[in-house]
């Protein structure tokens, strides 16, 4: 039956877990040296200040209320 052949696969370990080493295109791609050679300054991401970001949140998420509200109160 199904069960027994499904047992049997489990018990003989067919149905193994993932790879145990993770490929990554972008760790393929380059040399390692360029990994060492990386800074990562956490008041910079991709040219523009951690403030920016934030203040362009702030703004959406406003903006987002303020359409929520006006639909509510108007229709």
């Amino acid at each position: 039956s199904d069960y027994q052949q499904l047992d049997y696969n489990l018990r003989v370990n067919l149905f193994q877990g993932g790879p145990l080493k993770t490929q990554s295109l972008m760790r393929d791609s380059y040399t390692p040296d360029i990994f060492q050679k990386a800074v990562i300054d956490p008041r910079h991401w991709h040219g523009r200040t951690i403030n920016e970001l934030g203040r362009w949140y702030e703004k959406y998420f406003l903006d987002l209320n303020v359409q929520k509200a006006m639909k509510k109160k108007y229709g």
